[in-house]
């Protein structure tokens, strides 16, 4: 996967060793470290052990004032017990001549989104992690906590319900920078590029097989059948069908002339529990234009990356 080395989403940074010496040389080079805060005071102060070495990092440092819901409470309530990038403003003596450092995530979020400005564009492939799920989409980190937005059309062709069944929270996921809006330093994510065109899905299966698939959707006219994230196919409808089964399916025909696969539900099977591991097609690079149709389908499913 590709990695943002400099600014990698939070819980992704190489584990340091802390040492007074080894903070000092941080601060002096503006370095961005990671920690875990062990609690959060009554005025929001959050307070680390780094190798032994009290740190604090007070409210107005937990989190930059452009991010979404930055002045909510619950935004620094939150990093209790959860990885925190930093950067080392100052080191001085407590009241006990113990040294202490002073820390701001501030600082470093504004570092990261400053380099994701100047280097990023639609179609950049970025690393990130899951940090939550809701209805409309993923939210991810793509760096320093700089959380950006996948909505659910995009996270793949195949059509979910929820990104619960696509994801997990804590995951590590690829995906592209849709779009870029560098004025309110917004970015919008897509996924479903990444995951193969409809003939390199359905490369992987030939007529005359039986494989599992999961039931995504019940129409009058038939049931869909997920056979991969971006790969579907079309079964006669059954009574005892529900969106959300595992299924085992006959392959009768694929026809990528019509972009079709025409399957036959053999027998329901136990339920699937989570989502399933996600292989990618592509996983590094800048993507100008991705085509998903086959060559010569009638029907053109496209996506084309346009520089803001």
């Amino acid at each position: 996967m590709p990695e943002q080395k400099r600014y990698p989403p939070e819980g992704l940074r190489p584990t340091v060793s802390f040492t007074l010496t080894a903070l000092q040389e941080a601060a002096e080079r503006g370095e961005i470290l990671e920690a875990v805060p062990q609690r959060c005071g009554a005025d929001h102060t959050l307070f680390f052990s780094l190798g032994g070495i009290a740190a604090q990092m007070p409210r107005s440092e937990a989190v930059a004032p452009w991010i979404s819901g930055a002045g909510r409470e619950i935004a620094v309530l939150s990093r209790v017990g959860k990885p925190t990038c930093f950067q080392v403003t100052t080191l001085r003596a407590d009241a006990k001549g113990a040294p202490l450092a002073i820390l701001s995530r501030r600082r470093a979020q504004d570092a990261a989104m400053a380099d994701f400005l100047e280097h990023l564009r639609p179609g950049t492939v970025v690393s990130g992690r899951i940090t939550r799920l809701e209805s409309f989409g993923a939210f991810v980190d793509i760096g320093c906590g700089i959380v950006a937005m996948l909505p659910i059309e995009h996270i793949s062709v195949s059509r979910i319900s929820h990104p619960s069944q696509r994801f997990r929270e804590g995951q590590k996921i690829l995906a592209a920078i849709l779009t870029l809006d560098r004025e309110r330093r917004r970015i919008t994510l897509t996924h479903r590029e990444l995951l193969g065109t409809w003939m390199e899905n359905a490369s992987r299966f030939r007529p005359g097989e039986s494989v599992g698939g999961i039931v995504r959707s019940v129409k009058p006219y038939g049931s869909f059948i997920e056979l991969a994230p971006n790969l579907s196919g079309l079964a006669d409808n059954r009574e005892d069908l529900a969106a959300g089964d595992a299924v085992s399916v006959f392959i009768r025909s694929i026809r990528p002339e019509r972009m079709k696969i025409k399957l036959q539900v053999i027998e329901k099977l136990p339920p699937v529990e989570g989502p399933a591991p996600l292989t990618y097609q592509i996983t590094a690079g800048q993507l100008e234009r991705w085509v998903y149709s086959p060559p010569g389908c009638g029907k053109t499913v496209e996506t084309v990356f346009t520089a803001p």
